[in-house]
């Protein structure tokens, strides 16, 4: 199968695509600049203008993976940026699809589970509802799905709306060593900083990236599977018992649990966002369980001992 990856020179579409190569598929990279470390080959695009590469999505997969990453400050300029480094992609795609004779045989759009904003307490599947904010979290999240929107695309003739088969691919937080999150706290963990964040109440919705490379492998083979479908693993954890594995793992000891406070100023120095560590969401993949998907890493202590070790 050919396979067009947009965003894929960053650390989990390096690993996309690596993962479908050694299985014979053809890989093609949409790029703002081509890399010479990447294997594959590549088109450079800008991201937001229909040009040749149209031609390529013809009968292929599509996984859009584009977007900067959403480790900074929650200011309203970096929201935009979030924003439209997602929405202009996807509606370059979009248009370059509405306009071939033959439409991409498959869609995996990206997405997060930070759509559900904070959510408490509640055990979150794929047929709960979305949050309205905040904005960096679920504003960005809700605007990129509703571009990728093939069904609401006014400019798709109902054929290609039909045939071409789209799942959402809503991600937790990726376990990998290159993984930018999992850099962050196992970071922080190192200088001392792997006690409990805030209450160290909140929820943590994971997955090893083993795990996603085989969900993305189903979603693109399985054809009952289209719509939202959580890219997570079956056993969220606590905030607290998630550093704790940290520690474990890399043999640290807690010297400061910073409280939400220390919390919000250290965001700050760290120019970041404190609401990716002070809110939580407990997902679970019921889609994919229900589809018979087994999860090679479903605990979270022995995910973190194979990926860190």
């Amino acid at each position: 199968m050919k396979i067009v990856l947009a965003g894929g020179a960053g650390s989990l579409g390096r690993r996309i695509a690596a993962d479908l190569a050694a299985r014979d598929h053809e890989i093609l990279i949409l790029t703002r600049r081509v890399r010479a470390d990447l294997p594959y080959r590549q088109i450079e695009w800008d991201g937001a203008t229909v040009e040749d590469w149209a031609d390529e999505l013809a009968g292929a997969a599509v996984i859009n993976l584009a977007g900067e990453l959403v480790d900074r400050r929650p200011t309203r300029a970096n929201v935009e940026l979030l924003r439209l480094s997602r929405v202009r992609p996807t509606y370059a795609l979009v248009e370059a699809a509405a306009v071939l004779a033959e439409p991409p045989r498959v869609w995996l759009q990206a997405s997060t589970l930070a759509i559900y904003g904070d959510g408490g307490e509640a055990e979150i599947d794929e047929s709960s509802p979305v949050a309205d904010g905040p904005p960096q979290m679920a504003g960005v999240a809700r605007a990129w799905e509703a571009a990728a929107s093939l069904a609401e695309a006014a400019t798709f003739q109902r054929a290609i709306v039909e045939d071409t088969r789209q799942v959402v691919l809503r991600m937790g937080i990726v376990l990998d060593r290159g993984s930018p999150a999992l850099r962050r706290l196992a970071g922080l963990t190192r200088w001392g900083l792997g006690g409990r964040i805030g209450t160290g109440r909140q929820w943590v919705s994971w997955i090893h990236v083993d795990d996603v490379l085989a969900a993305v492998r189903r979603a693109l083979d399985d054809s009952s599977l289209a719509g939202v479908v959580h890219l997570t693993g079956p056993n969220p954890v606590r905030n607290a018992e998630l550093m704790a594995a940290l520690r474990a793992v890399l043999r640290r000891p807690a010297l400061l649990s910073p409280p939400e406070p220390l919390v919000r100023f250290g965001a700050v120095l760290l120019r970041t966002d404190p609401a990716l560590a002070l809110t939580g969401r407990r997902c679970v993949p019921s889609r994919l369980l229900d589809a018979g998907f087994e999860f090679e890493h479903p605990d979270l202590l022995p995910a973190l001992r194979d990926v860190l070790s």
